[in-house]
């Protein structure tokens, strides 16, 4: 292999490594009152009794999760504007009326409140 392929193929490594790296595990800093609700909403969205959203995503260290449904993988990608997220959970029939996903918000199975702590959970996965 000559040099510059060397160099080529060592910067494109580099890169990738860099971007799936920044993709993957972003650095996440909160403020104390940020963390308190990414704190909160994380425990919501575990709670069998609330969000309950392990039944059917893949999602951060959670125990058992379903497949029924996506990973919440890189939601910062998918949704770059956080209040399509919200939208998302708090009626997803509202997009895709067959969609399996209870509408959380619309049935009140969780508070506006709540909702709020999820998203901001959900959106740094």
């Amino acid at each position: 292999m000559t040099i510059s392929k060397r160099r080529l193929v060592t910067a494109t490594g580099l890169l990738i490594t860099t971007l799936s790296t920044s993709l993957l595990a972003p650095s996440i800093a909160f403020s104390a009152e940020e963390g308190s609700a990414v704190a909160e909403g994380k425990s919501l969205a575990f709670s069998r009794k609330k969000g309950n959203c392990l039944a059917c995503h893949m999602m951060g260290d959670g125990q058992s999760p379903g497949n029924i449904a996506p990973p919440l993988i890189a939601m910062k990608a998918r949704y770059p504007d956080k209040a399509k997220l919200r939208a998302q959970i708090w009626d997803a029939t509202a997009m895709n009326p067959d969609s399996p996903m209870p509408p959380f918000g619309k049935h009140q199975v969780i508070s506006e409140s709540e909702l709020d702590k999820i998203v901001e959970y959900v959106w740094t996965l």
